[in-house]
């Protein structure tokens, strides 16, 4: 049981974190301060920790959302912003984000989607929609993105993909530079009028690493250190997920989430902190995907569980989060997605595929996956019309 010092921090936490109009950073180094007048211990620290963040994020959020930003101005006109999260990597995040693009594509004949891939340093969205190699032009607007569906003009792609000279090239940032690249995605790219963007992360764990620090808790709390030596201590492969909800703070009230796992209990473990750190930064969940769940036979169809099933559904359950539902390994998914690349580069005429239309929607319709994400993006769209009517 926490003790009444540890309550009265934690209030005062909450209290400051509504109405305090200093840095995050300063109002937290007070409430360790405080934590400290009531001699709270390392244990205390790391039981208040999440709190104390959690007040100060939706404090920075708040603030920014006041005013008027670049993003704001860009991202008016899109009506959805859904950010594809996973807390972990090899869980086929980016498929299901193409996927939504995809479902939602084909939902409405005049439906306009984008895609934004902020996983820097190992993007594979142009790939997977067949757009690897082209080039991003510079337009007084902006930058415009890349089209999946050629003249149409309704699937937009943005990557950081397209702007190495080399696919093959490493993206080797530091976490200033990637979060002025999210922030130029965000207010430079010439969006235009979207129905929904859907924004493919990085894979990462998103609470911060408290483990072997006991030593530094015991310095902040006797004020040796300031509180700000814990930030970068935030645990994961990248802080994209923050300087994202950062950027998109303007326009909170658009945004909403969907989480991808795999039924194995390790990724259930990661795909839990997703869900916390979404709790932290309040941003609405849509609900739970659990793919690979099982394996479609490419000839008879038939799904067979080759490894465990339903974990997804079960945390959905007692976290009480919408359940999309559930997608199994398809290789005809796989295979197309692998070679949609190929396929652009034997079509070197850009005119050629313009007038065959959008070929990897035609042939993704016929995929077995395409059937099951069918009911996934119906309840999508449920949990969508849902929000805005509440």
């Amino acid at each position: 049981m926490a003790s009444s010092s540890l309550v009265r921090a934690i209030e005062r936490s909450d209290t400051a974190g509504r109405s305090c109009s200093g840095p995050p950073v300063a109002h937290l180094s007070r409430h360790c301060r405080d934590l400290n007048s009531d001699g709270a211990d390392v244990e205390h620290f790391l039981i208040w920790f999440p709190v104390a963040w959690s007040s100060a994020f939706s404090l920075d959020t708040s603030m920014s959302a006041q005013g008027e930003t670049p993003v704001s101005r860009r991202l008016s006109k899109i009506k959805h912003i859904i950010i594809v999260c996973s807390g972990k990597g090899g869980v086929g995040k980016s498929s299901v984000s193409v996927q939504v693009a995809l479902s939602l594509y084909a939902s409405n004949p005049n439906i306009r989607v984008g895609v934004l891939d902020v996983d820097l340093t190992g993007p594979s969205i142009p790939r997977m929609l067949g757009l690897d190699g082209h080039p991003v032009h510079q337009s007084t607007d902006g930058w415009v993105p890349v089209y999946a569906d050629g003249g149409e003009a309704r699937l937009a792609c943005m990557s950081v993909a397209f702007l190495l000279k080399k696919k093959d090239d490493s993206v080797v940032w530091r976490g200033p530079k990637k979060n002025a690249m999210i922030r130029q995605f965000l207010s430079d790219v010439r969006w235009g009028e979207l129905d929904y963007l859907v924004i493919d992360t990085p894979p990462g764990e998103f609470l911060p690493d408290l483990c072997g620090c006991r030593d530094l808790i015991k310095d902040c709390l006797v004020g040796r250190i300031s509180y700000g030596h814990f930030l970068p201590l935030w645990k994961g492969t990248s802080d994209e997920h923050i300087s994202l909800i950062e950027h998109l703070s303007p326009v909170h009230s658009r945004l909403s989430g969907i989480v991808v796992t795999t039924p194995q209990a390790v990724a259930l473990l990661d795909a839990m902190k997703c869900v916390s750190f979404a709790r932290t930064v309040s941003l609405p969940l849509l609900g739970v995907i659990e793919n690979m769940s099982g394996y479609a036979c490419p000839c008879c169809g038939e799904i067979s569980n080759v490894f465990s099933t339903g974990g997804g559904e079960s945390m959905a359950k007692k976290e009480k989060i919408p359940f999309l539902g559930t997608l199994p390994i398809d290789t005809e998914l796989v295979t197309l997605l692998d070679a949609a690349e190929t396929e652009q580069e034997d079509d070197k005429s850009i005119g050629d595929i313009e007038h065959e239309g959008f070929r990897l929607l035609r042939r993704y319709k016929t995929t077995s996956s395409a059937k099951l994400f069918s009911s996934i993006v119906e309840n999508i769209l449920s949990e969508l019309s849902g929000s805005a009517g509440a």
